[in-house]
């Protein structure tokens, strides 16, 4: 059977349509035989039923030549249908081994990609350690244990104190800041504006510096 592509080793790639094919395929096989079948019931005889009278005559009351014809096709059609079923066997066993094999690349390629961004992901300066419900902080989705690296003009390169931070919020009331954070060991962005809320502030959260 041909199958849709090949992969970077040279080798045929089975994929799902393939398989739909092939059970096509042998549904088709099986609805052939189950035709021939009918064709023997009605003659009255089965697959191995004799064809001969007591006498060595050909039977009278069956039509000799339709019965062979479908007891020989029946015959083709069953080792068909095996060699089908072996056909799907094998097709199924090299898809899921592709699907393991794909999966496995994925893995490794977001261990990697994960290993990459840790490498290149600048020392946090401060880490949100509260953020009250309903509040700016809130919902610009800064999360407790959120390890900032960038909020608004202040990152690790100039902060020097928590001052900093408050200068930028006392002038961008009002203004979104972009903020970024690490989170779970990857870098997230959000926007964070301040203002005021019901809560007291103009974020709703506390930052705490990272003493390095």
């Amino acid at each position: 059977m041909k199958m849709t592509g090949e992969n970077s080793a040279g080798e045929l790639k089975i994929t799902m349509e393939d398989v739909k094919n092939l059970v096509k395929k042998k549904d088709e096989i099986e609805e052939q035989i189950k035709a021939y079948y009918d064709v023997l019931a009605d003659q009255g005889v089965g697959v191995e039923g004799p064809l001969v009278d007591a006498e060595g005559f050909p039977r009278a009351d069956v039509n000799v030549y339709h019965v062979r014809t479908a007891r020989h096709s029946i015959s083709c059609l069953q080792n068909d249908h095996k060699a089908i079923m072996e056909e799907i066997e094998e097709a199924l066993h090299k898809l899921h081994a592709g699907e393991k094999a794909k999966r496995g690349r994925d893995e490794a390629g977001a261990q990697e990609e994960a290993m990459e961004q840790q490498v290149t992901l600048p020392p946090p300066f401060a880490r949100v350690d509260a953020v009250t419900q309903g509040s700016p902080a809130c919902g610009a989705g800064l999360r407790v244990g959120d390890e900032l690296i960038e909020f608004g003009s202040v990152n690790t390169e100039n902060f020097q104190n928590l001052q900093n931070i408050a200068s930028v919020v006392q002038h961008s009331e009002g203004k979104p800041l972009s903020v970024t954070v690490i989170r779970d060991g990857k870098k997230a962005q959000m926007s964070l504006t301040p203002q005021r809320w019901s809560g007291r502030g103009l974020l709703g959260c506390n930052i705490v510096p990272i003493h390095r």
